[in-house]
């Protein structure tokens, strides 16, 4: 085999910066993939339990309680009808919104509402109860565990 001497190979300074492009263009691209997984994390629903007041107790029973939640997600949440759940069933649960408001129930960012709910029967005094909230996109927040008085 016959060595060509007037022929050379690329220089070490071009490739180098070939190199270096294609790391930059590698890097460009991983960055892009990675900022689409994180963007659809941005926009998770969040939802908190900011308090509860009891209705005035019969004798053996309680008729209803209040409960308000803030929405601390990052977008706009809906709750639906059946939302609210007591001991994690809707059945037996009635909610209503304190202040107004009809369901579906459109909880904006920042924003939050007071919920009145009664079960048939009413309340136990001394039972655990455990309150969890339902959003239209299948989320459940909670449990929130109260003790009727």
């Amino acid at each position: 085999m016959k060595m060509w001497k007037s022929k050379k190979a690329l220089s070490p300074v071009v490739a180098s910066i070939i190199l270096i492009a294609v790391t930059v263009a590698v890097s460009i691209a991983v960055a892009a993939w990675m900022a689409s997984l994180t963007t659809g994390q941005m926009q998770t629903e969040q939802l908190i339990f900011t308090g509860y007041s009891w209705a005035t107790p019969g004798n053996t029973t309680v008729t209803y309680i209040l409960i308000s939640v803030k929405n601390n997600g990052a977008s706009d949440l809906s709750i639906p009808l059946d939302g609210v759940r007591v001991d994690g069933t809707a059945t037996g649960v009635t909610t209503t919104i304190v202040g107004g408001g009809s369901f579906p129930y459109a909880l904006p960012k920042g924003g939050s509402v007071t919920f009145n709910v009664a079960i048939t029967g009413g309340f136990i005094r001394g039972n655990q109860y455990s309150f969890t909230v339902l959003t239209s996109k299948g989320n459940i927040f909670g449990p929130y565990v109260q003790t009727a008085p």
